[in-house]
Formats: C-alpha cells, sequence, structure tokens
C-alpha cells in the first residue's frame, strides 16, 4: 500500500505529527522502534495536563488514541533505509518490508553518550539529568551539580542555582573566563576543578568522588551528553544538517520542512533543546505542513 504521509518514529513527535494527519483523513503509517529517548526517566514533566505521568504510559494513551482513526496504521520495526523522491519515497524496514509514501516526516530521535565516568550512565534519567524544567523540581532544593562537558556548561551552571546551591564541577572540560567566573560568583555557584573520577548512587543522592580522594554529595547532577541521531535515513536522503556543542541535527526551517522536497523532520533529531511539549508541537508543525504539502506542493 502506498502511503501519503511515512512518518520514521513513533515518540511524541512522531504521534503527534501523525495525529495532525490522520484528522487531515489522509493515510499515513508510523514506524515505531520502541525506543524513546527518555526511556530511562520514571515520569514526564512539564506537558501541560500530563505532568509527572510516566512516559509510556503517556504514549500509550497516544497509540490508543491515534488508532482510533481507520487511516493511521503503527508498525513496530526499526526503518533502516529510504530512498526516492517527493510523491515516491521508498522506505525498508530492518524485518524486510518495504513500505512507499509521497511525503516522509522523520521523527527518529538521537541517543546520548555521556561521560566515560563510572556510574554516571546508571543513572542517567533517574539521578543524572539533561534538563532543571524537566527535573529539577522533584529533588527539592539540592545542592546540586553541574558536570561541564564543554563551553556550554556555563548555560547550566548559570540556570540550576534558581532550582537550588550549585556546584559547577569542570572536569577538564573547559575553563572559564574571568567573566564567566565572576557572573558564576554572582549566581552563587562553587566551582570544583578537580577531575571527577566515580559517581556513587545514595539513598538521598549522588556522591561525587573526585581525584585525590575527595567527595561531594549532590541531589542531583545536570550534563549534556553528546548526541547522534538515532536513524540513518538521514543521510541516505541528504538531509542538511545543522552541527551545535553537543552533536547535529537536521535542518528545518519553521515549517519544519528539511532541505530535501517532500521530507520534513521534528523532535530531537531537528531541535537542540529537547523536551515533550516541544517535541508534540514540533511534531504537529510537521504533520500539518506534510499534509499541506500534498495539497499545495
Amino acid at each position: 500500500m502506498q502511503y501519503d504521509v511515512a512518518i520514521i518514529g513513533g515518540s511524541f513527535a512522531g504521534l503527534s505529527a501523525a495525529t495532525q494527519i490522520a484528522r487531515g483523513k489522509r493515510k499515513v503509517i508510523v514506524v515505531d522502534a520502541g525506543l524513546p529517548r527518555n526511556r530511562f526517566a520514571a515520569h514526564s514533566h512539564g506537558f501541560l495536563s500530563r505532568d509527572g505521568e510516566a512516559p509510556y504510559d503517556i504514549l500509550a494513551e497516544a497509540r490508543k488514541q491515534l488508532a482510533a482513526y481507520p487511516n493511521a496504521h503503527i508498525v513496530d520495526g526499526f526503518a533502516d533505509s529510504a530512498s526516492g523522491t517527493s510523491d515516491d519515497f521508498r522506505i525498508g524496514l530492518a524485518d524486510g518490508t518495504q513500505l512507499q509514501s509521497r511525503r516522509i516526516v522523520l521523527a527518529g530521535g538521537v541517543s546520548d553518550t555521556l561521560a566515560d565516568i563510572p556510574g554516571l550512565s546508571a543513572e542517567w534519567g533517574r539521578r543524572v539529568v539533561h534538563c532543571p524544567y524537566c527535573h529539577g523540581y522533584e529533588f527539592g532544593d539540592g545542592p546540586f551539580g553541574v558536570l561541564a562537558t564543554g563551553p556550554m556548561a556555563i548555560h547550566h551552571g548559570m540556570l540550576v542555582p534558581d532550582w537550588g546551591p550549585t556546584t559547577l564541577f569542570l572536569n577538564g572540560a573547559f575553563e572559564p573566563d574571568g567573566e564567566q567566573l565572576g557572573k558564576l560568583a554572582q549566581r552563587g555557584v562553587e566551582i570544583e576543578r578537580r577531575s571527577v573520577v566515580e559517581v556513587r548512587s545514595g539513598e538521598s543522592g549522588l556522591d561525587v568522588i573526585l581525584s585525590g580522594g575527595g567527595e561531594r554529595r549532590v541531589a542531583a547532577m545536570f550534563t549534556a551528553p553528546r548526541i547522534a541521531m538515532s536513524s540513518p535515513i538521514p543521510g541516505q536522503l541528504g538531509c542538511a544538517l545543522t552541527e551545535g556543542p553537543f552533536g547535529s541535527i537536521v535542518q528545518v526551517d519553521d515549517m519544519k520542512k528539511t532541505s530535501v522536497p517532500g521530507v520534513f523532520a521534528a523532535g530531537d533529531m531537528a531541535r537542540f533543546a529537547p523536551s515533550v511539549p516541544f517535541a508534540v508541537a514540533d511534531g504537529a508543525m510537521a504533520g500539518a505542513a506534510a499534509h499541506q504539502s500534498l495539497i499545495f506542493g
């Protein structure tokens, strides 16, 4: 069967895009590998009316609602190839299934690579987190740590003190200049230059083990991991990329159009500021834009 729109990725952005297209009475299929980026977090916060719910519960309800549209289909699997041009795309799944579509919405998200510190990855999504708006409130008044992975740690360092006392662990990633140190001091941020050699989980927080035998206790650690797109399809289709401080994302315009005619992108693979509300909004725009492109070209 040929679909009007194929959506690669069935998390928040992909399901949001599919809902717009289904409501536009066009045939849409969602290919979902079942690996949302926030699968490591027990709860999702900041999404209007669903604050504090488990990510998988929100997605399960979204899938249920989408499935109620007779022109919408969801297939579980990994899309590993795509070719063709607008109005005639071919998409291959890892199990050998082949799909045809007139348009594509890329919503496959990204994967994260954390600093190589023992104990850090085991706490990812629990007490090692990326966004204070998403997770900071639940840790009370801290204290908090910011683990630097590069100069952009200044942003976290300036932001997090609104949630509680903050220590910036430089960990050899960079050295703030005099102006930056002055601004951090005004925010009450403590600078820790000793290397972080291990992170240990405790009942009330994380024990941050430092070189030379030092140790600090924090309620949570904020850090910005390196990112890589979870799907090879943007590269196969020739989508232009935008390079950022933590990796590359797909370049899109305000309507979520990529550089390739007929291909749209939404969610974390097309935005540097990840969150569930942003992904849902971007998906809605991409879905509406893809639908309208079928009418207006």
